[in-house]
C-alpha cells in the first residue's frame, strides 16, 4: 500500500493529464464535434506546443536554481525571430548561416541576462523584466513594426515539414512511423533491462518487476498509438524530432551529470552549496545563458509555423513556459522538478488549449481555467512540502 501511494505521489501529474484527456474525449464526442485523438488534431497539438515544450525545458533550470524565472523569453523569441526574418526573407542571408547567427545571438542574450543575475546579483525578476521590454522593443525597431513572410521552403523544410515526405503515399507513411515506433520501444525495453541488470550487479535496491514491466508496457502502448496516430496524417513532424533531441539531452544532463546536479544543490540551498565548492555563480550564468539558447531554437520553430517574423510574436510565452514548468511539478522555491516534468506540464497546458478550443469556450473563460490549474499545481507543492517537514 505504501509503495502504491508513493507511485500515485510521482505519478500524480501523469495521471491528471491522462484524466483530462479522457473526459475533453467525452465532452468533444457528447457535442458532436470530432475527436480529441484525431490524427489531425494530435499531430496540432504537436505543432502549436513545441515552442511550449523547449521553453519549458531552459525555463525548469533556471527554477531549479532558486525559484528563479525568466520574464524574457518571449520577447528573445521576437527579436530572434525578427533578425532570421530580416537576413532570410529580406536580404537573401544563407539558410544556415541565418540559423547559426541566430543561435549566437539567443546565446549573447542569455549571457548579457546571467551576467547581470550570477555576478552582479540583481534579482532575476528586475533583469528579465527589463529584457522583456528591452529586446520587444528592438524587435519592433527590426521589423519596423511590420510582419515579413513568406520564409523560403529551404528553411521550412527543417523545422515545419513532415518524414518520410512523401504525404500522399499512405501507406508508406504508416509503415516509416510505425517502423520508427517500433524501434523506439525496442531501444527504451533495452535500456530499462540493462540499467535494471546494473543495479542489481552493484547492490541497490529496484522496483519489483510487475512495476518495472508496467511501466515498460504502458510506455510502448503510448508510442505505438501515437506512431498510429501520426501515420494516419502526415507521418512524423521533423519538429517531434528536435523536441525528443531536447528533451533527452537535457534529462540525462540535469539527472547523470555533475554540472546538472549542481542545479538541484543550489535550489536547495545556495549557501551549502556554496561552501561544499560548487560555483554557484557560474551555475546560475550557465542556466541564463542556456535559456537564451533555447529561446533562440523555440523563435526559429515558431517562425517556420507561422511563415512569418512578426512584432508582436512570443507575446506570453513565458507565462506559458513557467506554467508548464509548475504544472510539471518543479518547486516555486527551486531545487526540485524533472524535464519530464516540465513536458508533461507542457503537454497538459497544451491539451487544455486544444480541447477548450475545440469545445468552443470562450478565450476569457480558458484564461480563468488555466489560471486556476496553475494556482493549484503551486498549492499542492507548497501542502505537500509543509506535510513533509512535520514528517
Amino acid at each position: 500500500m505504501t509503495k502504491t501511494k508513493e507511485v500515485l505521489k510521482k505519478n500524480t501529474m501523469l495521471i491528471a493529464l491522462a484524466v483530462v484527456m479522457v473526459l475533453f474525449q467525452v465532452l468533444i464526442s457528447i457535442a458532436g464535434k470530432g475527436s480529441l485523438f484525431a490524427p489531425a488534431n494530435i499531430t496540432n497539438l504537436i505543432l502549436q506546443n513545441s515552442y511550449v515544450v523547449i521553453l519549458a525545458v531552459g525555463m525548469l533550470l533556471c527554477i531549479l536554481t532558486g525559484g528563479n524565472i525568466d520574464l524574457a523569453v518571449g520577447s528573445t523569441v521576437a527579436l530572434v525571430g525578427a533578425i532570421a526574418g530580416v537576413m532570410i526573407v529580406n536580404n537573401k542571408v544563407n539558410v544556415y548561416l541565418t540559423i547559426l547567427v541566430c543561435l549566437v545571438l539567443g546565446i549573447l542574450i542569455g549571457a548579457w541576462q546571467g551576467f547581470w543575475i550570477a555576478y552582479v546579483r540583481i534579482p532575476a525578476f528586475i533583469v528579465t523584466l527589463a529584457g522583456m521590454m528591452l529586446w520587444r522593443g528592438l524587435a519592433l525597431i527590426v521589423l519596423n513594426g511590420l510582419t515579413i513572410s513568406p520564409f523560403p521552403e529551404e528553411y521550412l523544410k527543417y523545422f515545419s515539414s513532415f518524414l518520410p515526405g512523401d504525404v500522399g503515399n499512405k501507406g508508406l507513411v504508416l509503415s516509416v512511423t510505425l517502423i520508427v515506433g517500433g524501434v523506439i520501444c525496442a531501444v527504451y525495453l533495452a535500456t530499462q533491462l540493462i540499467s535494471r541488470a546494473g543495479k542489481l550487479r552493484k547492490g541497490y535496491d529496484v522496483e519489483s518487476a510487475v512495476m518495472l514491466w508496467g511501466r515498460i508496457v504502458l510506455i510502448c502502448a503510448v508510442v505505438m498509438g501515437l506512431s498510429y496516430l501520426l501515420g494516419c496524417n502526415k507521418g512524423i513532424p521533423v519538429v517531434l524530432i528536435l523536441l525528443g533531441v531536447i528533451v533527452l539531452a537535457y534529462s540525462y544532463y540535469t539527472q547523470n551529470t555533475v554540472p546538472g546536479r549542481y542545479l538541484y544543490a543550489m535550489g536547495g540551498n545556495e549557501k551549502a552549496a556554496k561552501l561544499s565548492g560548487i560555483n554557484t555563480n557560474r551555475t546560475l550564468f550557465f542556466a541564463y545563458t542556456n535559456m537564451g539558447f533555447l529561446s533562440a531554437v523555440a523563435a526559429l520553430v515558431c517562425i517556420a509555423r507561422f511563415n512569418s517574423a512578426a512584432p508582436s510574436a512570443g507575446t506570453n510565452y513565458e507565462l506559458d513556459a513557467i506554467g508548464a514548468c509548475y504544472i510539471g511539478g518543479a518547486s516555486a522555491y527551486g531545487g526540485t522538478g524533472t524535464v519530464s516534468g516540465a513536458v508533461i506540464g507542457a503537454i497538459f497546458m497544451g491539451v487544455l488549449n486544444n480541447g477548450m478550443s475545440i469545445l468552443g469556450i470562450d478565450a476569457n473563460w480558458q484564461k480563468v481555467v488555466k489560471g486556476a490549474v496553475l494556482l493549484a499545481a503551486v498549492v499542492f507543492d507548497i501542502i505537500s512540502k509543509k506535510q513533509s517537514s512535520k514528517q
